[in-house]
């Protein structure tokens, strides 16, 4: 297998109506899969959020990552991806997330931290577009002078490689801190604050609504490498509806790394 270029494929975009966190981790493993067994094109999913969430990695343990009672006091549903990582705290209107679901062709060759990087150029250019200087900081982030802008993580399956990063536009920093584990026997009141300073939310660099963000990074890739309007297909949804009951939904899998 050759490596290939962007341009190489007929990307397709989905940019759906608000879906539930364990529907946004079934639809990743449907596409990808569907990719991979070349029944769908390359695909970039922007997602919209039903209901906040926090989502952790494949591998993470649940009792270390998350306080499932703060969860459940602010309403927070609780899900596992199938690509590794760590936990994102996600609320509907403050996050942006998207996926690409790609050959592994369009990175044949390169290491994990180039795979990365490669990924994530074009979304880099986006916000360069915005008046934000960002770049890639290995493994999985990008990030500005400011502090982090998004996380990213990534899963093989069959023949494809999914790619998903969640950016904060704004962020409660302190109900974060309340559900997520993040060393918080440690957090002071300063460590708090410098944990909040850590993200760089992209409302505050840019002054443009979350929709005029997402515009211009629809646009921007667009204008690198093509980009089509598609749709969910109804064997996609259904299928991803199913999984989204059976396993995403199911305290079994949640806490299948206690």
């Amino acid at each position: 297998m050759m490596r290939s270029e962007w341009r190489d494929h007929d990307w397709q975009l989905i940019h759906t109506t608000p879906q539930s966190p364990s529907l946004h981790m079934a639809l990743d493993d449907v596409l990808v899969h569907e990719v991979g067994a070349g029944h769908r094109p390359p695909t970039l999913r922007v997602w919209e959020w039903a209901s906040p969430a926090v989502v952790i990695g494949r591998f993470q343990s649940l009792r270390n990552e998350v306080d499932m009672e703060a969860a459940q006091r602010h309403g927070i549903e609780v899900v596992r991806r199938i690509s590794g990582g760590g936990a994102m705290f996600i609320e509907p209107g403050n996050t942006i997330t998207y996926s690409i679901c790609a050959p592994l062709s369009l990175i044949k060759g390169l290491s994990f931290q180039q795979a990365y990087a490669c990924m994530d150029e074009w979304v880099i250019e986006a916000l360069a577009t915005l008046g934000i200087k960002a770049w890639y900081q290995p493994l999985n982030d990008i990030t500005s002078a400011g502090g982090k802008i998004a996380g990213a993580a990534q899963a093989h399956r069959g023949g494809a490689v999914l790619h998903h990063v969640t950016m904060a536009y704004d962020i409660d920093a302190v109900k974060m801190l309340d559900v997520l584990r993040i060393g918080r026997e440690k957090l002071s009141d300063k460590g708090t604050t410098s944990a909040a300073k850590r993200v760089d939310p992209l409302r505050s660099q840019t002054g443009l609504p979350r929709e005029a963000v997402i515009e211009q990074m629809i646009a921007t890739f667009r204008q690198r490498h093509g980009l089509a309007d598609d749709v969910l297909r109804a064997g996609e949804l259904a299928r991803a509806e199913a999984l989204a009951r059976e396993r995403f939904s199911s305290q079994a899998w949640l806490a299948d790394v206690a």
